[in-house]
């Protein structure tokens, strides 16, 4: 209990401290807003900073945050370290600058962020490797909810897919504040109900069950013990740090009437997710009474089976059933909508599509949902394990993005180190993992290791010199000249 409790508070701390450092390192000012300046009534629409905050939890959270953390939490309570660091220094950070940045370039999307600071070979590579990644991110989010609706139902599962898929076309089309601003922030309370009434359940001792202290040791159960780095990295995506959520923040930049409230809505929503990702992963680990006990839930009932135990272990029947619902069904979908709109956006942007007339938005809107509906035949285990390995190099583009821009822009000294240490760190991860893993090239850990630090190095060294580097030549070739 000790160990979650300070996890928890540590979670807090930083927001107040690393949070308000980063907002003061960017530098927030009175200059109008994308909502202000483009209000379209469609994308572009001034909403209360209270409703903004619920709809980018909802949208950067999904079925992340609960899957995730359970899968994270084979491992043991190591996973807590994970999750407070990569919240606090790689996921706050992250979720900030891409919804800063988006704001200071006029609500566009990640990818003509990207391009405008990394050149236009990147700009290419983001804009096709952005609209792929949000429709496996719409592809996972709709083949989940209908795999489990089918259980719950004993209906085919061909109809449920359809009926998301419905939905999601609307939400991809209609003005957000039509059904995304009008439901999310319902939504959003109930997943924070449903952690709080889990925590407290654990802190409890609701059941008998005890929570485990945490111990810097890899707690896989089986045999065949899965090694910590890189896998725990990849599979603790959302609760973490995130690459999907750069393309989200972007949604709700086109919404915030005042850049102040940049740090309550990017990174507050990010480490609110980061509390709920602690709250799942303790909560696999102490109500299954271990990592054999949850390995054995994820087995039987997969990871949707697992949730609905632990609600209503914790929260009893009634409030636990709607809750768990809520969590495995609801939430993905809420981030799946999101994932379609915001690849809608992103060919808007690349084409120079006016989005406000509706035949517009169909044009898009269409193909890819089609595309969507397609992929979902595919084996869901496969499209996941590509999307998780892709969502967390996007994470690293868009880090090291924010290096260049804060080098760039940003008039205070050293500004560009708090992006640039978790971009070499996920440089590293993301390398070594898909020279490691089973989707990847399936090398030796005495290859995939030491390939993984120099690659993380080559970025480093790339980034530095084509920047810092370059900017000190050229001063010291003008005080020269002068």
């Amino acid at each position: 209990m000790i160990s979650f409790l300070v996890a928890l508070a540590a979670l807090i701390v930083g927001y107040m401290v690393y949070g308000t450092l980063v907002d003061r390192v960017f530098g927030p000012s009175d200059r109008k807003t994308p909502a202000v300046l483009h209000n379209d009534g469609v994308d572009y629409i001034p909403l209360p900073t209270w409703k903004v905050f619920l709809i980018q939890l909802l949208n950067i959270a999904g079925l992340g945050p609960i899957f995730g953390a359970l899968g994270g939490a084979l491992w043991g309570p190591s996973i807590y370290f994970w999750i407070v660091l990569g919240t606090i220094f790689a996921g706050g950070v992250h979720d900030y600058l891409s919804g800063m940045m988006s704001m200071r370039e006029d609500g566009h999307s990640i990818s003509e962020i990207v391009g405008n600071d990394m050149g236009k070979t990147m700009l290419t590579v983001m804009r096709i490797f952005s609209v792929i990644l949000l429709v496996l991110v719409g592809t996972v989010f709709m083949t989940g909810p209908a795999m489990l609706l089918s259980k719950l139902t004993g209906w085919a599962v061909m109809p449920w897919l359809i009926v998301v898929l419905g939905y999601y076309f609307l939400a991809t089309i209609l003005p957000i504040d039509k059904i995304i601003a009008r439901l999310y922030p319902i939504f959003g309370i109930c997943l924070i109900i449903m952690a709080v009434g889990i925590a407290g359940g654990m802190l409890l001792g609701v059941g008998g069950h005890v929570m485990p202290e945490m111990v810097m040791a890899n707690l896989y159960p089986g045999e065949h013990q899965l090694p910590i780095w890189p896998l725990m990295f990849i599979t603790v995506a959302c609760g973490a740090v995130s690459g999907f959520h750069s393309t989200q923040s972007p949604l709700m930049a086109r919404c915030l009437k005042d850049e102040r409230s940049g740090r309550p809505v990017f990174y507050g929503a990010m480490v609110a997710e980061g509390v709920i990702a602690l709250i799942w992963a303790a909560a696999g680990i102490t109500f299954f009474d271990g990592t054999a006990g949850l390995q054995a839930a994820l087995k039987a009932g997969g990871p949707g089976g697992a949730v609905y135990e632990i609600c209503t272990g914790y929260m009893g029947t009634g409030i636990g059933d709607v809750l768990a619902m809520l969590g495995v069904i609801a939430c993905p979908i809420t981030s799946g909508d999101t994932a379609f709109r915001s690849a809608r956006l992103t060919m808007a942007d690349w084409f120079k599509i006016d989005q406000m007339g509706i035949g517009k938005r169909l044009m898009l809107a269409i193909p890819l949902l089609a595309i969507g509906g397609g992929l979902s035949q595919m084996d869901f285990n496969i499209v996941w394990r590509y999307f998780s390995w892709s969502n967390q190099v996007l994470a690293m583009i868009v880090l090291w993005t924010g290096a260049v821009y804060l080098y760039k822009k940003c008039e205070k000294r050293l500004a560009w180190v708090i992006p640039c240490v978790p971009a070499t760190f996920m440089s590293v991860v993301t390398f070594t993992y898909i020279l490691q893993a089973k989707e990847g090239f399936q090398m030796d850990p005495s290859i995939t290791y030491p390939a993984g630090l120099a690659f993380g190095a080559v970025c480093l060294a790339l980034f530095l010199k084509n920047t810092v580097m370059n900017s000190q030549v050229k001063r010291a070739c003008s005080t020269a000249d002068g």
